[in-house]
């Protein structure tokens, strides 16, 4: 079994930052992607960003230039830094991971942060 243990989230004005963590633990497992989706109120979830053990980075559209996503692969954790936050990326965030457990791919999930960005 895996589990991720996400940090981070809260309230901040329009124009603030936050910073969001999570933590994989478990054992006998890699992952193959880990990142950050996000789910407002009445729309579906969405992708924010995920980076691959290779190194790549993928960013939506509309966080590209705000947010940066670092992963430390022996830390197994994910960072991501929102500036320039926006009422509109309010939304509960959550951390996901592609995983290989003892040879067997599956995704997990973390338990979902609130980011809301209100004046």
């Amino acid at each position: 079994q895996v589990q991720l243990v996400e940090s981070g989230g809260g309230l901040v004005q329009p124009g603030g930052s936050l910073r969001l963590s999570c933590v994989a633990s478990g054992n006998g497992f890699s992952i193959n992607a880990m990142g950050w989706y996000r789910q407002a109120p009445g729309k579906q979830r969405e992708l924010v960003a995920t980076a691959t053990t290779g190194g790549s980075t993928e960013y939506a559209d509309a966080v590209k230039g705000r947010f940066t996503l670092t992963r430390d692969n022996a830390k197994i954790t994910v960072n991501l830094q929102m500036n320039s936050l926006q009422p509109e990326d309010t939304a509960v965030y959550y951390c996901h991971a592609d995983v290989v457990l003892y040879g067997i791919k599956y995704a997990y999930w973390g338990q979902g942060t609130q980011v809301t960005v209100s004046s």
